[in-house]
């Protein structure tokens, strides 16, 4: 019912910025928990972070919090991440999610979501 599309990934240097954008289209992102986690290369994916559906509050893995920034559009039924600082270790593909109408109002694993986008790279060199 919901499809899930991000933008924004590209390859930047260490120290540099970059938004992530999750456009959504069959079901509104202001009604479900939606989160973004990553994939680094060779590795399994991973929470980043996550905005609550009723409140709007957020949370973040440790390895991002004070750097990473989740944010929604409910008008543009849009979610974004904000990285700032970016490491080389931020390396990875990154995935948007939502959850299910009458799931939890929002999580940090993978099981708590229903949908997914197809990714965007990013690529942080030294």
């Amino acid at each position: 019912q919901v499809q899930l599309v991000e933008s924004g990934g590209g390859l930047v240097q260490a120290g540099v910025s970059l938004r992530l954008a999750c456009a959504a289209s069959g079901g509104r992102v202001s009604d479900r928990t939606t989160g973004w986690f990553r994939q680094p290369p060779g590795k399994e994916r991973e929470f980043v972070a996550a905005i609550n559906r009723r409140a709007g509050s957020t949370i973040y893995a440790d390895s991002v919090k004070g750097r990473f920034t989740i944010s929604r559009d409910n008008a543009k039924n849009s979610v974004y991440l904000q990285m700032n600082s970016l490491k080389p270790e931020d390396t990875a593909v990154y995935y948007c999610a939502a959850g299910l109408l009458g799931g939890i109002d929002y999580g940090t694993r993978e099981s708590d979501y229903r949908y997914w986008g197809q990714g965007t790279q990013v690529t942080v060199s030294s």
